[in-house]
């Protein structure tokens, strides 16, 4: 008998997680994640919009929230990450896209001490406003886990474009083109 119960028990075991494992397989047909509903044209709310973080270099807080009725490219960043500073340029092109629309950048500070954000704005002459997120509370309800990432978030507060990685010219003239509702 003891010589069938270490295999038995092994076996049992083996099939638990082989049933765990299937229910989670079955159960992630319906991802909600921001990049999936994107994904599906299904343009969901940006989450957090009324979290008020500090702005950096002023004593003032602001919030998405704040910016409602304008087209918002949102960009987690870091003064340390160099795919952050390779984007500096087409971010800053993209503010003075925006602001010529009403709209704006919004950065937010990821994984980042403030004097070091604060080196990274002024260093790439960033004129847009840096939100310092100390506690990571928006970086997590938006997902992001590394820098860059960059959401589009259109007039409407639903965010209509991400993207997880470093940009490209291409990729913020099309998403902004299609946010602004142009074909420039």
């Amino acid at each position: 008998m003891r010589k069938f119960a270490l295999p038995g028990l092994i076996t049992l075991v083996a099939a638990g997680l082989l049933a765990l494992l299937a229910f989670g397989v079955a159960s992630d047909g319906t991802n909600s994640s921001i990049d999936s509903a994107v994904a599906r044209g299904d343009y969901p709310r940006a989450p957090s919009a009324n979290l008020a973080l500090p702005v950096l270099g002023t004593s003032r807080t602001e919030s998405l929230a704040d910016l409602r009725g304008h087209v918002v490219m949102i960009s987690f960043a870091a003064g340390w990450c160099d795919a952050c500073q390779a984007d500096a340029s087409d971010v800053e092109a993209a503010e003075r896209r925006l602001e010529k629309a009403g709209g704006t950048v919004l950065g937010v500070t990821f994984q980042d001490s403030s004097t070091d954000a604060l080196s990274y704005i002024r260093e790439y002459h960033l004129t847009f406003p840096m939100l310092h997120d100390t506690s990571g509370k928006l970086a997590s309800a938006y997902g992001v886990n590394g820098v860059p990432e960059t959401f589009i978030v259109d007039a409407q507060g639903r965010i209509i474009a991400l993207r997880r990685y470093q940009l490209t010219q291409q990729w913020v003239t099309q998403t902004l083109s299609k946010a602004l509702g142009d074909s420039t």
